[in-house]
């Protein structure tokens, strides 16, 4: 449909794109500097942001620039329950879980020391969506952290969830993980500027060397986002439909206006 209209080789706002062709702005490179540095520490860091904003994109990115073969990296999204924890982590290090629960965290423990002493590799643990994990579960993640008599943890570990997460570490369960937190990062929506730069740099990967959004296009498209970069692609996906159907050459106020309008009516 509209990528033959436009000219694109391919869809420029899909969340199907490596990291190498990433958008990076200001607070991205922050927050990467920030969970490299958590990562090389092997410390506790919090990255929060509400939905869209790019704390999956910045996890894929911090990943994608870690050296695999002095890394071990074990992602978990949206965990369900502390044994699901365990087995998938005893899995990802080559283990073999035990059937009884009460074995699992040794034998965990064992792996991490086998995989950081042994084949002297770095252990990140991220959890996406943290902010739906069990207080149970966060709480055996400090422990976990915490086998060294308060010293060098054995991992790094990255809780990024929603805003939700900073307040549910205030919780008075979980005051002695809060106070295990090296680092505490936040991604807000994109200023107007980086809007735009955001939105030339998909259309480029995709083939088109102009901006085809005017600058008013660009500007209702940043107000009605928020600048929430998972929110830009959507309207401007939309308005992109809504162009082709109308023929036109350069999408406008008009047709972004309509766009958000669609959308947000959803």
């Amino acid at each position: 449909m509209f990528e033959s209209y436009y000219g694109f080789a391919h869809p420029p706002f899909s969340k199907d794109i490596s990291p190498s062709e990433f958008f990076v702005h200001d607070s991205h490179e922050e927050v990467l500097a920030r969970l490299g540095y958590c990562v090389k520490e092997r410390s506790i860091a919090v990255l929060t942001g509400e939905v869209g904003s790019g704390k999956t994109v910045a996890l894929r990115a911090l990943v994608s620039e870690l050296d695999e073969s002095r890394n071990t990296v074990v992602y978990f999204f949206c965990l369900a329950d502390l044994r699901g924890f365990y087995l998938t982590l005893i899995e990802a290090l080559g283990g073999e879980p035990s059937f009884f629960r009460a074995q699992l965290a040794s034998q965990a423990r064992s792996l991490i020391a086998n995989e950081t002493q042994h084949k002297k590799k770095n252990l990140v643990v991220i959890i996406d969506e943290a902010h739906q994990a069990s207080i149970e579960l966060l709480e055996e993640l400090r422990l976990l952290s915490n086998d060294s008599m308060d010293s060098r943890s054995p991992f790094a570990l990255i809780l990024a969830g929603q805003p939700i997460l900073r307040r549910k570490l205030h919780l008075t369960a979980l005051n002695a993980l809060s106070q295990r937190v090296a680092l505490r990062c936040r991604l807000g929506g994109l200023s107007l500027e980086e809007t735009s730069r955001y939105v030339r740099h998909h259309l480029g990967r995709s083939g088109r060397s102009d901006s085809l959004f005017s600058d008013d296009a660009v500007a209702l498209i940043h107000r009605s986002s928020n600048g929430i970069p998972r929110r830009i692609n959507n309207i401007c996906t939309q308005a992109l439909i809504a162009g082709f159907l109308d023929k036109k050459n350069i999408i406008d106020e008009t047709t972004a206006k309509r766009a958000a309008a669609e959308l947000e009516a959803d």
